[in-house]
């Protein structure tokens, strides 16, 4: 029971720590919107992909190293404390001059890169404090992270809204988020230290084998990154600030399924991790759980925004500029369901020690998707990068998913999805009947939202069967 609890307390942590920082950057993205701007909105949002491209590049791929070896040798995290800190700083400050560099060579305005050199300086305390979150996600204490992040989130965004009514400007935003990460690097680090010591002991060897064994890790973090940002970039310079503005509050869009599905996926890699070692049934039941309860989620969300999506729009952004995006809007939708898929299976299969072939699925996606997006973007604009999501997304997903049958097991899709799919059979004629009752769409939101809860509540022995049967026969061994 305490495992299972573990894994609760873990999961709700990491949930709350990522929706926070999802809900903040949603009232800060429509914020700007309606106050600033759809420019200024497109300004912020290219800043920060720049920001979080160059950051992920040089801090994620070692943050799944550190994570998935620390859960192995936990005694050696006073070492990983240290020397993981220093060889994050080195790669961080590259990193940052890369960015730099990249930023000043590209045909944008002059404030424009001036937001994005402030902004970009926020790599540096982000990715050390990725070093610590790493060692408290492998001693299972993620807790410590929501304590560490929750609270600088939402007074930074205090802040930003504050300095935006008083019409501050975006590089005044870019600020405070960078003070903001050195609040979080200090509490974090308060915290570790207190926890396990410290060791100020530099060892050479360690920092060339981590980086050595970490390669695969940042290669596949770093492409994976620009895949994921290339609509952005695209867009930036084959079209504009405003259409950037406008596809990046679509995506604002569908961060809360993102950071749900990330927070659980994060919250039980560890396990995952340590179910290698049960055999590939244990694993394919777990994971299949897993999946079960995202597309219950997930799939109930793409039929109402289908559905509501005009009403949502207005009701977020409210300036007109932004009925645009509406077909693009329901395209970038539909990837919702397979990112579930793709982002589980690429799970697994680093849980198992298949980083390389995950690396490959992102590299020939990548590929793909700059090809497709050059394409489509430089014919169609915003609708253009819908379709290279679209394609960006079957790719992945299919790429990943065939490497999971071909290498490990093979998922039994009707136990997957049958429940998900009583839930959304049932949820369409109450999205439909809101849809036309005339209610305001925060009356026809929280009404959708109860009445979900009552059928997820009604079905739940049945929906979360498979994921229970797994998590107990893991927790009896």
């Amino acid at each position: 029971m305490s495992e299972q609890r573990n894994l609760v307390i873990n999961s709700l942590s990491m949930l709350v720590n990522r929706l926070t920082q999802g809900i903040a950057t949603f009232v800060l993205t429509a914020t700007i919107a309606r106050t600033l701007g759809a420019h200024a909105l497109g300004q912020y949002l290219l800043a920060f992909s720049y920001y979080y491209m160059f950051m992920s590049i040089a801090s994620q791929g070692l943050k799944s190293f550190f994570t998935r070896q620390l859960s192995r040798e936990l005694q050696e995290i006073p070492v990983y404390l240290v020397n993981g800190t220093l060889l994050q700083l080195l790669f961080s400050i590259i990193g940052y001059l890369v960015l730099v560099a990249v930023v000043f060579a590209l045909p944008y305005s002059s404030d424009t890169s001036t937001i994005c050199y402030i902004m970009g300086l926020t790599i540096i305390p982000f990715s050390l404090s990725n070093i610590t979150e790493a060692i408290f996600q492998a001693q299972e204490k993620m807790h410590l992270i929501a304590l560490s992040t929750v609270p600088i989130y939402i007074l930074r965004l205090l802040v930003m809204i504050w300095a935006i009514n008083l019409k501050y400007g975006v590089d005044s935003l870019a600020a405070i988020l960078v003070i903001s990460e050195i609040l979080i690097l200090i509490i974090e680090w308060c915290l570790a230290i207190n926890i396990i010591g410290i060791h100020w002991q530099i060892k050479q060897d360690f920092i060339w084998k981590a980086i050595k064994n970490s390669r695969t890790f940042l290669a596949l973090e770093a492409i994976g990154i620009i895949a994921g940002r290339m609509q952005i970039l695209i867009l930036s310079l084959l079209g504009s600030e405003l259409l950037v503005g406008l596809y990046g509050a679509i995506e604002q869009l569908m961060q809360p399924y993102y950071i749900l599905c990330d927070s659980i996926l994060l919250a039980t890699f560890p396990k995952m991790s340590k179910l290698v070692e049960l055999g590939k049934e244990k694993q394919r039941q777990f994971g299949e759980g897993i999946i079960q309860v995202l597309l219950c989620i997930v799939l109930p969300l793409i039929i109402g925004m289908l559905i509501l999506g005009n009403d949502l729009l207005n009701f977020i952004y409210k300036d007109p500029t932004f009925k645009e995006a509406l077909l693009p809007f329901d395209l970038v939708a539909l990837t919702l369901l397979t990112f579930t898929f793709s982002r589980s299976c690429g799970y697994i299969l680093i849980a198992n020690s298949y980083e390389k072939l995950h690396l490959f699925e992102v590299v020939s996606t990548t590929i793909l998707g700059g090809i497709s997006g050059i394409f489509f973007i430089s014919q169609y604009k915003l609708i253009g990068a819908a379709y290279m999501a679209i394609v960006i997304s079957l790719s992945s997903t299919s790429m990943l998913v065939y490497s999971v049958y071909n290498r490990l097991f093979s998922f039994n899709l009707w136990n997957i999805m049958r429940y998900p799919i009583i839930i959304s059979v049932l949820m369409l004629p109450v999205f439909t009947f809101l849809k036309l009752s005339g209610l305001n769409f925060l009356a026809v939101l929280v009404t959708a939202t109860f009445i979900y809860a009552v059928l997820v509540k009604v079905l739940s022995v049945r929906v979360s069967n498979s994921f229970s049967l797994t998590n107990s026969a893991f927790f009896k061994k």
